[in-house]
């Protein structure tokens, strides 16, 4: 549950703390990661 709340928003659920990982992660790839988040 923790990490569905971290996400904030948890349209997908699953991938909900997934994105917000990779989002981290590739700090410099958030222009190519965006795109797959925004969707």
């Amino acid at each position: 549950m923790a990490h569905k709340k971290g996400a904030g928003s948890t349209d997908n659920g699953r991938e909900s703390h997934s994105k917000r990982l990779g989002i981290k992660l590739f700090g410099g790839q958030t222009a190519v990661a965006g795109n797959i988040i925004v969707r």
